[in-house]
């Protein structure tokens, strides 16, 4: 029999739960948690023979008090360091529009750690749409990273060739850099500037924050490395990633092969909207290319 002790035995247990997971969702996961999510691709557009290349993804940090201080990038950059990745990216959205924030930290204050990144073949960004919509613009942005050290491509490319490694990097700009209307965005986002200096056949890497650009990348590119969906940000059992449906985002999360184009989609480190992750927790991303084996 359901009696009145039961019930509220079984109301209390599920209050507790509740309170416990969402506890969870908002004060361990987002701040305290920090994953390394590794993929090794084999991709036909790198060289036989040519050195294989690890690299280091940081993505959406969203930076603010008191869900992405300085002490937590801080955090961040010595884990990077840790598992000594030969190049590391950073693909944008630095700055917070979260709710429920005390405030967005500035350029000037979230920039500085990233001079403690350690990798041979150097820090490279480039911006996600928070980066232009905040109030300051993308003119701040850029320069506290240069300030720090780190190369920033806004549709432009650069050639590595150090240490045995040769390739270029490549990077857009945001698809979704100005608001034009409700869910409509105006692109700075520009593939044939960005790959205009590429002047042989060295493989490249794309950096392009949105991963819906992958579409607009030619099959040249031997990698696109995107941010931005945040993993879907919650991920509920038996539900899936209810954010990532609202939006309608068709690469979250991993490594995709888009009609012969590779992509690989950070879940991030930081949070929008609301300071919760659930069962996506914040990730360094770690990234091996290498050349397919011979038979």
């Amino acid at each position: 029999m359901f009696t009145r002790r039961r019930f509220l035995k079984t109301f209390l247990a599920g209050g507790a739960g509740f309170f416990s997971l969402g506890g969870y969702a908002f004060g361990v996961e987002p701040r305290l948690r920090l994953a390394v999510a590794r993929h090794d691709l084999a991709l036909p557009q790198w060289p036989q023979g040519a050195r294989p290349l690890t690299a280091a993804i940081l993505t959406d940090l969203h930076a603010s008090d008191p869900w992405m201080p300085v002490s937590r990038i801080e955090e961040i950059v010595a884990a990077t360091n840790r598992l000594a990745p030969d190049v590391v990216f950073l693909l944008g959205d630095f700055m917070s529009s979260l709710r429920w924030q005390y405030r967005p930290l500035e350029p000037a204050e979230w920039a500085p750690p990233f001079a403690g990144l350690t990798a041979p073949l150097g820090v490279h960004a480039i911006l996600g749409n928070h980066d232009y919509w905040w109030d300051g613009g993308p003119e701040p942005v850029v320069a506290a990273l240069r300030a720090a050290g780190v190369g920033v491509r806004l549709n432009d490319a650069i050639r590595i060739d150090r240490d045995g490694h040769r390739f270029w990097i490549s990077g857009t700009e945001s698809t979704m850099a100005r608001r034009i209307g409700r869910g409509r965005f105006a692109s700075r986002a520009d593939i044939g500037a960005a790959l205009a200096a590429v002047d042989d056949g060295a493989p490249i890497v794309h950096l392009a924050h949105e991963p819906n650009f992958i579409r607009h990348v030619p099959r040249r590119v031997a990698v696109t490395l995107s941010g931005h969906t945040h993993g879907g940000q919650i991920n509920l059992p038996f539900v899936g990633a209810p954010i990532a449906r609202r939006y309608e985002l068709e690469w979250i999360h991993g490594h995709y092969e888009v009609e012969g184009r590779n992509l690989v989609v950070s879940a991030g480190l930081g949070c929008t909207f609301l300071p919760v992750r659930f069962m996506v927790p914040p990730e360094i991303t770690l990234v091996t290319l290498s050349a397919p084996p011979t038979a």
